[in-house]
């Protein structure tokens, strides 16, 4: 327990830090939430089917490999498929990396080398990726433990013959279509916050203490709007509060 306790707290002190280090404004500007533009979906919807299996396939592989002598479990592989659509989750980290581009009456999901800050395109992206796989996640898990499959007959198995998602052609995208926002790129401040921030996750930490989201950090939400006794601590990149107040 003291080695968690103290684990924990070395990463609350590196997040302090890396918040010492971005720029004031940063803390007090609220960007714009992102929306999935579900129209976009029926354009994209086999390319992100294609993207998230060759993603199961890799990070299944690289868990293997971690692990190894030892033989991964087919509830290490349901996890993975659990988590990859979730943007909130590590194993969704490759949408990031995803930028959504017009070319003619087509889109294209064009893979980047940093991670973008996420509007509306990634959030499309991960809404038509839990579209895709669904419930069929745990059905995934267990063909790639059973079969061991190589990546193209697994792309084949998810997208053609159990969801189906590229069984047809995608429309042509209509000309009146409002293009999507710029591409974005994170600072690599911003991408090392998340990923501590997501490795953090499930760690055991003191009782009764809350732990805040990267959007509450960002934005300053640390409690009650209306708590005066806090005032001389609201510059603070990172606080814990009894769960009670």
């Amino acid at each position: 327990m003291a080695k968690s306790n103290q684990k924990l707290l070395l990463s609350l002190l590196y997040v302090i830090i890396i918040f010492s280090w971005m720029p004031i404004e940063s803390h007090c500007a609220k960007k714009p939430i992102g929306v999935a533009r579900k129209e976009d979906i029926p354009f994209i919807k086999c390319q992100v089917c294609q993207k998230l299996s060759s993603q199961l396939h890799k990070q299944v592989q690289a868990k293997q490999a971690e692990i190894t002598p030892k033989k991964i479990s087919e509830y290490e592989i349901i996890e993975i498929a659990e988590n990859v659509c979730n943007l909130k989750k590590q194993e969704a980290n490759w949408i990031f990396k995803i930028d959504i581009v017009e070319e003619g009456d087509k889109l294209k999901l064009v893979e980047q080398d940093s991670e973008v800050q996420c509007n509306s395109e990634c959030k499309t992206i991960e809404r038509a990726c839990q579209e895709v796989l669904g419930y069929s996640d745990t059905d995934v898990a267990e063909y790639l433990y059973k079969k061991k499959p190589q990546l193209n007959p697994f792309i084949d198995f998810v997208c053609k013959d159990l969801t189906e998602a590229c069984s047809s052609k995608p429309p042509p995208v209509p000309k009146a279509k409002s293009p999507g926002e710029p591409f974005v790129p994170k600072s690599a401040k911003e991408t090392e916050m998340e990923k501590l921030m997501k490795s953090m996750e499930g760690m055991p930490r003191a009782p009764g203490m809350k732990m805040y989201s990267k959007e509450d950090l960002m934005n300053q939400k640390f409690g009650d709007d209306n708590d005066d006794e806090d005032d001389d601590e609201t510059n603070m990149p990172f606080k814990l509060l009894p769960l009670g107040k």
